[in-house]
């Protein structure tokens, strides 16, 4: 299973995360943007910034290694790739 940590850098009407995927002795690092418009959205102040990003993460890792993650995105652009995310994830949280 891997290990997701998620830091959050910058919060102005954006947030900005890193992010450390470690599994298998190696490490993947990406930059996150989200929205504070689009992180409502998706989770309707029902959990966190941080567990939104983690939680895309896993969703992410369910469907592709830690190394064919995009290394900098914005979170709403998973939904282009994986359209059943939004809906996922708004079930999960």
């Amino acid at each position: 299973m891997a290990e997701i940590n998620v830091s959050q850098s910058v919060e102005n009407d954006t947030y900005e995360f890193e992010v450390i995927v470690s599994e298998g002795g190696s490490e993947t690092r990406h930059q996150v943007n989200l929205t504070k418009a689009d992180y409502e959205w998706l989770t309707g102040g029902r959990a966190t910034p941080e567990e939104l990003v983690r939680e895309s993460f896993r969703f992410l890792l369910e469907r592709e290694p830690k190394e064919s993650i995009l290394r900098g995105f914005d979170l709403t652009v998973i939904s282009d790739y994986f359209p059943a995310y939004e809906r996922v994830i708004k079930k999960r949280l």
